[in-house]
């Protein structure tokens, strides 16, 4: 039972990261079976170039997935590292989107063909409006619009009824 939290964590990273590889390499055969071969009169230069520019982020997450996420093992079969949590919130959590809305553009620009990649440009729209977001909050100070805190800065019941009370007290001697 010893690490059980490395080993719970390891098994997860590898089922996604499996998941994930096979999901991946589905989807990029699928699309170059579509284009090369059923649709070959509309596969261009100008087709493989979006190809590229708009599924290498994709690709480059995967491998960094792979580099931050795969556990390595002893020789014994003990968990060595059982790497970086895939399921963290924020940039990771960004990260699988930008993923999953690759596999979705890919998927459209393999069956309606090089307009669909247009669809792509609603990442960078998502991300300045997180950055705006983000930048607001942090600006209130995380109130809402009356100014009023927000749960996530609650105070503890200790506090609440000290301020009931009229607030700490200081006596001076």
């Amino acid at each position: 039972m010893a690490q059980k939290a490395a080993k719970t964590l390891a098994a997860r990273n590898t089922a996604r990261l499996n998941q994930t590889l096979t999901a991946t390499i589905a989807l990029h055969g699928l699309f170059w079976f579509l284009r090369g071969l059923i649709f070959r009169s509309s596969f261009t230069r100008k087709s493989a170039l979006l190809y590229i520019l708009f599924s290498g982020p994709q690709l480059f997450l995967n491998f960094q997935f792979e580099r931050l996420g795969r556990p390595t093992y002893n020789a014994d079969g003990a968990v060595k590292r059982s790497g970086e949590d895939l399921e963290a919130k924020g940039l990771t959590e960004y990260m699988w989107d930008v993923t999953y809305w690759t596999y979705g553009c890919l998927l459209a620009a393999a069956t309606f063909g090089d307009r669909a990649w247009w669809l792509w440009s609603i990442v960078p729209i998502y991300s300045a409006y997180l950055a705006y977001t983000t930048f607001m909050g942090v600006r209130k100070g995380y109130t809402d619009a009356a100014g009023v805190p927000q749960p996530g800065a609650a105070t503890s019941k200790r506090q609440a009824k000290m301020e009931k009370r009229g607030g700490q007290k200081v006596a001076y001697r």
